[in-house]
């Protein structure tokens, strides 16, 4: 019976502040990148070690930029972030969710599963225009990304398939 109440607390819990300060951020019209990550986690150190993310920062200061740590003990990660110059970035965000690591660890945040990390989002206007959930990112390719995120499209006036 005590699993199950816990169970169903845990399902019940409130957003943690990071999630409600991403919820909030993302309805923006301004691009924004959330990127989940963990320093203990070596996919996580890779990707800051070959300084893509700070070039990608850098590249594009006009899209938000927020590294979310999860699965660390609601450590935000910012020593880490530091020794690669993302924490004096105008146009980035430092925060934490408290949830632990191991079997209990959020399984969701913001309405969308996050099963692995790195996990890197794009959204628009409240929109996610890019999930990209497993591993670790090719910084040409979320370049990309963020150029086609900025463009407006629409299937009107194109001819449709018999």
């Amino acid at each position: 019976m005590t699993a199950l109440l816990t169970a169903t607390s845990l399902l019940n819990a409130e957003p943690s502040a990071a999630e409600q300060r991403v919820a909030e951020a993302i309805k923006s019209q301004q691009l924004s990148v959330v990127h989940f990550w963990a320093p203990w986690c070596s996919n996580c150190q890779a990707e800051l070690k070959g300084g893509g993310w700070i070039k990608i920062v850098k590249d594009n200061p006009n899209v938000h930029f927020y590294f979310v740590s999860v699965w660390n003990g609601g450590e935000d990660g910012t020593a880490m972030l530091r020794k690669f110059e993302i924490t004096d970035q105008p146009n980035v965000t430092i925060l934490a969710d408290p949830g632990p690591r191991g079997q209990n660890h959020i399984k969701e945040f913001a309405g969308v599963p996050l099963s692995w990390i790195p996990t890197t989002w794009i959204y628009k206007g409240g929109d996610l225009r890019y999930a990209l959930n497993f591993g670790e990112i090719r910084f040409s390719v979320l370049q990309q990304f963020l150029e086609d995120s900025q463009s407006e499209w629409s299937h009107k006036g194109e001819p449709k398939i018999d």
